[in-house]
């Protein structure tokens, strides 16, 4: 069954497409509303088509009642946050996130939406809430955000602290270390042996950046996230992992590919290209690419975890 919208997510889609043509903010707002989809809309309405299910599967595990107040930590959108009210009546949420521009953005929908009233907006790194008072929310919930916090133990800490006895943690994470390290005739899952010293050079950008060694991104698996939530107090911890290995979907739109951003720190496919080829190696290395990508000839590798957790009485 396709997943339906809500008026806020209708309202968050149409900001966004705004948001795509407006000046620069920092970087996560940049990413977020702008860098992941290459500035194309189909590209951003296909990637909300997945979240939506997501955000739905973190909120059912989080069992939010009416009345109760859910932290929402690293918001960004506000995609859970909204979501979260567009299924009760009078729940609370705390929009946290160390971004200033993506907490304007999220008041923004707010104020559209006509929900200010049951909103907070709390500028805090998901590894220091100390904004937020000890036993004073009901429910925290995040999506992909430890995978840019190296004090993973120390964050999840900081969820129990904030929480009442008996209150709920509930989050998605990608757990990405599988995927390192890359066989060196493969290139975003794709068969580029012919061009693979090309492919090297261009994987060194990314690598430099984000090194497989010590990046937060890759330092950890679901048998991680299960030690943290025990070992910072939580009792009835569960996790449901979900691996994907197959033949990727067809991709027509090469440019997009080329302009999209994995995440906000690294740069995008032809930015990486214009930084560590030639034009003459770009050139060779577009042309065994870009039939791959548009044919749908690689291989995808994907796992991500959900766990939710309950803080004991």
């Amino acid at each position: 069954m396709e997943p339906r919208s809500s008026q806020a997510d209708d309202l968050s889609i149409g900001q966004t497409v705004s948001a795509m043509k407006q000046p620069q903010h920092d970087m996560w707002y940049e990413w977020l509303l702008k860098r992941r989809f290459g500035g194309n809309v189909t590209q951003m309405k296909a990637t909300m088509r997945y979240l939506y299910p997501v955000r739905n599967k973190v909120l059912r595990h989080a069992r939010l009642k009416e009345g109760e107040t859910l932290l929402d930590v690293g918001c960004g959108d506000g995609l859970i946050g909204f979501g979260a009210l567009e299924k009760t009546a009078s729940a609370r949420v705390v929009f946290s996130d160390i971004s200033d521009d993506l907490l304007h953005h999220a008041r923004s929908i707010a104020e559209n939406t006509g929900v200010l009233d049951r909103c907070e907006f709390t500028r805090a790194a998901a590894e220091d809430l100390s904004a937020i008072a000890s036993g004073s929310v009901d429910v925290v919930t995040t999506r992909s955000v430890l995978i840019y916090v190296s004090l993973k133990q120390q964050t999840f800490c900081e969820f129990h602290r904030v929480l009442k006895p008996g209150g709920r943690v509930s989050i998605f994470e990608p757990i990405n270390r599988p995927g390192y390290p890359a066989r060196p005739d493969s290139f975003f899952g794709y068969d580029v042996t012919a061009v693979a010293a090309m492919a090297q050079k261009v994987k060194a950008v990314y690598e430099q950046i984000q090194p497989r060694e010590s990046d937060p991104m890759i330092d950890f698996d679901e048998r991680d996230l299960l030690r943290f939530a025990h070992q910072a107090g939580f009792g009835k911890v569960q996790l449901a992992l979900q691996v994907k290995i197959g033949p990727m979907e067809k991709t027509t739109n090469w440019e997009t590919v080329l302009r999209v951003a994995a995440n906000p720190k690294v740069p995008t496919l032809e930015e990486a290209m214009e930084q560590a080829l030639s034009p003459a190696e770009r050139e060779a290395f577009v042309a065994q690419l870009r039939p791959l990508v548009e044919a749908g000839g690689g291989t995808i590798r994907s796992a991500v975890a959900y766990l939710w957790a309950v803080k004991s009485e």
